[in-house]
């Protein structure tokens, strides 16, 4: 591993010193601040009146209209090179997000958090039209759902995604071959966290090939030592979507990582069907097969999950009414008198507004 680290290291740092002359001499053409975002908030109510029944990430209240967050993203660019600053306020993008929150403790020495997060702070610089490189903290490649609920249609997220990386932090350049394929390569941290104390530990890479008009599929790979798995572990993962027709689409994500020395790992897929009914309302469901792996003596558990979403929209509104039904081995839910169970159902209302 620290030969490969080691490596892409040399090819980073030569090709950065090859094109900063031609850097230097050129003119910046700066380009007014672009200033976007979001802003949820949700019902929901689980069938068994048990909060976090479904242990996958936000959305764990019952019964209860609860917030997401407000998402504020800035992004500027400048001649060749940009910025990206992201800062999320609420329980989504703050103690609900991986990294937590930084701690606060107050004069009382009640703990607590602080009231934002960073999803991302990063730079980018476009040496040529095919060529960039990029530094900093960044949304996850990996993955199909991501933390922001505008990018997603269902509102509730996946067990391949919170098991997932969130964000990666570090350095990786990408090369466009052509408008149907491209590479990146690139060296980061153990995941989501703002700095890495055991010094830059992980390589990715991700391949994304555009084989026909509509149709994208991202191949990823992320391996290295963490601290957090006591091993090394390598995620393979594979994301696509296909606009099959005007209407119908098809997205699908497979996964699977591996945690040396018996320190288990998990593997899954999940499938998005998505149907446009009219111009401001769609169908989609995500149907789920999740197994977390064995990790010495612990025996990991398998779990299914069907949920079925509406997108009702009108400008930069959407209304997301959700109902989610799951499975898993015995004990993985609890009914309302506490009583361990295999299934676990809800039902919830969002509305998201983008801008």
């Amino acid at each position: 591993m620290f030969k490969k680290i080691t490596g892409i290291s040399m090819f980073l740092a030569s090709a950065t010193t090859l094109v900063m002359a031609q850097v230097a001499q050129e003119e910046p053409t700066s380009e007014p601040l672009q200033i976007s975002g979001s802003v949820d908030t949700y019902y929901k109510y689980d069938f068994e009146n048990v909060p976090n029944n479904i242990l996958t990430y936000f959305a764990d209240e019952h019964n209860s209209i609860s917030i997401g967050m407000i998402d504020i993203a800035l992004k500027k660019n400048s001649g060749k090179a940009s910025f990206v600053g992201e800062l999320s306020f609420g329980p989504r993008g703050t103690f609900q997000s991986i990294p937590n929150a930084a701690p606060v403790t107050s004069e009382n020495g009640v703990e607590g958090f602080s009231s934002f997060n960073i999803q991302n702070l990063y730079v980018n610089y476009a040496f040529t039209d095919k060529f960039s490189m990029t530094a900093g903290y960044m949304g996850t490649f990996v993955g199909y759902e991501v933390i922001s609920p505008v990018a997603n249609f269902n509102y509730s997220t996946s067990y391949l995604f919170g098991a997932g990386p969130f964000q990666n932090a570090g350095i990786k350049a990408t090369y466009s071959f052509s408008p149907k394929a491209s590479l990146m390569v690139g060296l980061f941290n153990d995941w989501n966290i703002y700095q890495d104390f055991n010094g830059v530990s992980h390589v990715g890479a991700q391949l994304m090939l555009a084989p026909a008009e509509g149709w994208s599929a991202y191949l990823n790979v992320l391996s290295g030592y963490s601290n957090q798995a006591d091993g090394t572990g390598t995620i393979l993962d594979l994301t696509t979507s296909y606009q099959i027709t005007e209407k119908f689409k098809l997205g699908l994500n497979a996964a699977d990582y591996s945690v040396s020395n018996d320190n288990g790992g998990y593997s899954g897929v999940a499938l998005y069907p998505q149907y446009s009914i009219t111009p401001g309302f769609s169908l989609g469901a995500r149907g789920e097969y999740f197994k977390v792996k064995d990790a010495g003596s612990t025996i990991g558990n398998d779990f299914t999950s069907l949920t079925l979403s509406g997108n009702l929209k009108s400008g930069s509104f959407t209304f997301i009414p959700e109902v989610r039904f799951d499975n898993g081995d015995a004990g993985s839910f609890t009914k309302n008198n506490l009583i361990p169970t295999e299934n676990a159902s809800q039902f919830s209302l969002a509305a998201v507004f983008a801008f």
